[in-house]
């Protein structure tokens, strides 16, 4: 386990290295959970078969125990510095997918350009907030995967509350049985990472 100072707090990554590595995924959890949710360790399964180095990233306030997510901007800050270590050091010269489950997958759409990744995954991106009880309907996430100009995966749950994105010429969609947590067919979610990926890195051969 690797630990990194950032200017929020001490983040640690979990690296998994894949034998003669052909590029690397850095993956982020969601807000509430951690490094271990089931769908990341599909993708990271995934990731590891094709011969792809896995970084599973631990954002600081869930290494200081804090289960509350703090502002976006915090969130962001540290990923990029985490990034930033991994392609001097660990993963240097290896083309990097970021991506994450949930607030992961947002973290990583933000800052897709800002750590130069080359493509972004997405698993259980929250796309519509539930609105709060007799409130007004909460603004949409789409704009942070419009914003990413890499090629993307989105897996999906069929039930997820928090919505199912549109197709779009700009990533690839995946709908998967179940809800936001992801865990009713992890075959399939491994099965879309490993899809995508082979598709992508033979893209990069070219």
């Amino acid at each position: 386990m690797l630990s990194v100072d950032t200017e929020h707090g001490e983040a640690r990554v979990h690296i998994h290295e894949a034998g003669k590595p052909r590029a690397a995924l850095v993956l982020g959890h969601g807000a509430g959970g951690g490094v271990e949710a089931p769908d990341l360790t599909a993708a990271r399964n995934a990731a590891l078969g094709l011969g792809v180095s896995v970084a599973l990233v631990e954002q600081p306030y869930r290494v200081a125990g804090r289960r509350s997510s703090p502002p976006t901007h915090q969130l962001d800050t540290a990923w990029t510095a985490v990034l930033e270590r991994l392609r001097e050091h660990e993963l240097a010269g290896l083309r990097t997918v970021t991506g994450g489950r949930s607030a992961g997958a947002r973290v990583a759409c933000r800052t897709a350009e800002a750590t130069g990744a080359a493509a972004v995954l997405c698993l259980a991106f929250p796309l519509q907030p539930p609105a709060r009880k007799g409130g007004e309907p909460r603004p949409s996430r789409l704009p942070e995967l419009e914003g990413v100009t890499a090629p993307m995966l989105i897996v999906q749950g069929e039930r997820d509350q928090f919505g199912m994105p549109p197709e779009s010429p700009g990533w690839t969609l995946v709908k998967v049985a179940g809800n936001h947590g992801l865990k009713s067919d992890l075959p399939a979610v491994g099965a879309a990472v490993d899809d995508w990926l082979a598709t992508v890195l033979r893209g990069w051969r070219r």
